[in-house]
């Protein structure tokens, strides 16, 4: 029997996309899913959409009062029964072999907590606009290691919809920090890669689509010195629990290149996003 892999979108005015990510996820080659959508209060039809597609393993949750991400993401995985858990962002979409592919590799290596792949970047139609790769390096990587490369040069993790975790590593580390606004997942990557080893598959498995409204599209294109203040929050939060070993030198060597590349995405999302 094949574990039961829970995939969550948490929901929130997405009626525009989410029956074609929904579509993504129940059309797998991996069969034994629960699909959790957890709506946050929508003021649009998005509840609505949700309940026209009929299909035993989609479950539709709704939120008493709006929680916000970070509160929402939390219960996802709370209400997720999984061996395994996949969070996709309500206008993400996953290829028709990604769980199969992740799911696998877990599977194959216990030692495992988080596995990654490599995204497609898309725009609001769906066509393809670049990509993003993982780490240089295929199967098996360090956690740790990774952790701190991911700290200090680029966020090798990525977005939600190209991780998989396993459960169990969830216990230990906990789930996301509500002190966090905008790069919560990423601190939980951190914490997750710092548990055990990660796997990292170097295929186009999933798709993330490039938006100006989105939260990324508005804090990157609008409010750098945000993002720049809270990437500078998680790297002095790893540096004192002492799961990623930081020197001074090294905090300011990180936020530099983070400032750099944030004025890198933002010109991207000129040209490509919508």
């Amino acid at each position: 029997m094949e574990p039961l892999v829970s995939v969550c979108i948490p929901a929130y005015n997405n009626a525009e996309y989410i029956r074609d990510t929904i579509a993504s996820v129940l059309n797998q080659t991996y069969r034994n899913i629960e699909l959790i959508v957890v709506d946050d209060k929508s003021t649009d039809e998005t509840a609505s959409v949700v309940e026209s597609v009929k299909d035993e393993r989609l479950k539709l949750y709704r939120n008493e009062k709006n929680l916000g991400m970070v509160g929402n993401w939390n219960r996802c995985l709370k209400l997720a029964t999984g061996e395994f858990i996949k969070l996709v962002c309500a206008d993400d979409l996953l290829d028709a072999d990604a769980i199969e592919k992740e799911a696998g590799a877990m599977r194959e290596h216990p030692e495992v907590n988080l596995v990654e792949s490599d995204t497609r970047l898309v725009d609001i139609n769906g066509k393809k606009t670049g990509a993003f790769h993982r780490y240089r390096k295929s199967g098996v990587v360090d956690g740790a290691k990774l952790a701190k490369r991911s700290l200090l040069i680029q966020n090798y993790f990525g977005a939600p919809v190209n991780n998989l975790i396993r459960r169990s590593a969830l216990r230990e580390t906990g789930g996301f920090d509500n002190s966090l606004t905008y790069i919560l997942d990423f601190d939980m990557w951190l914490r997750l890669a710092c548990t055990g080893k990660v796997y990292i598959i170097h295929e186009l498995l999933n798709s993330f689509r490039i938006r100006n409204d989105s939260n990324t599209g508005v804090l990157i294109g609008e409010r750098q010195e945000v993002y720049n203040a809270e990437h500078r929050r998680l790297l002095e939060k790893h540096a004192i629990l002492g799961r990623v070993r930081l020197s001074r030198f090294e905090i300011e060597l990180s936020m530099c290149i983070r400032k750099i590349r944030n004025v890198a995405i933002a010109v991207y999302l000129k040209l490509f996003a919508k």
